[in-house]
């Protein structure tokens, strides 16, 4: 019996251990976080003022066109995509999967499940003057 409740102890301490050490936030990722959290409401909401707050104003969006080839986007043509949906909420589940930081450097990955499509997405953000922002994106999408 004292076996049984010594087990039972240890089992705990080392679960109390493991979730103090989960609890302890880095700052860094936290505030990244807070960032695509800002990007992925402007998306859900389709809000342009969203994107200018997580986004520097010359960061691109890069992608793949349907003929292959290199597609690219400045942030003033592609929020211009956005005025006749403003403000209207999306159908769907929008996820940060991954976060990689190095010093003032990171990558986070977006994934996206719209009714009909799937988006991936790759931001980078840099931490400038104290304060982190999306760079730049590149995406991936395909139909469900």
């Amino acid at each position: 019996m004292k076996n049984i409740i010594l087990l039972i102890a240890l089992i705990s301490s080392i679960a109390a251990a493991t979730f103090a050490q989960t609890a302890k936030a880095d700052p860094e990722e936290t505030a990244i976080r807070a960032v695509v959290q800002t990007y992925l409401h402007g998306l859900k909401f389709n809000n342009v003022e969203d994107f200018k707050k997580a986004f520097r104003p010359d960061a691109k969006l890069m992608f793949v066109k349907n003929n292959g080839d290199f597609g690219e986007l400045t942030q003033e043509q592609w929020y211009a995509g956005f005025a006749k949906v403003a403000g209207q909420e999306e159908k769907g589940e929008l996820k940060i999967t991954a976060v990689d930081i190095a010093g003032n450097a990171a990558s986070v990955k977006v994934e996206e499940y719209y009714t009909a499509d799937v988006y991936i997405d790759y931001l980078s953000l840099l931490k400038l003057k104290g304060e982190w922002k999306i760079v730049n994106k590149i995406y991936t999408s395909r139909k469900k």
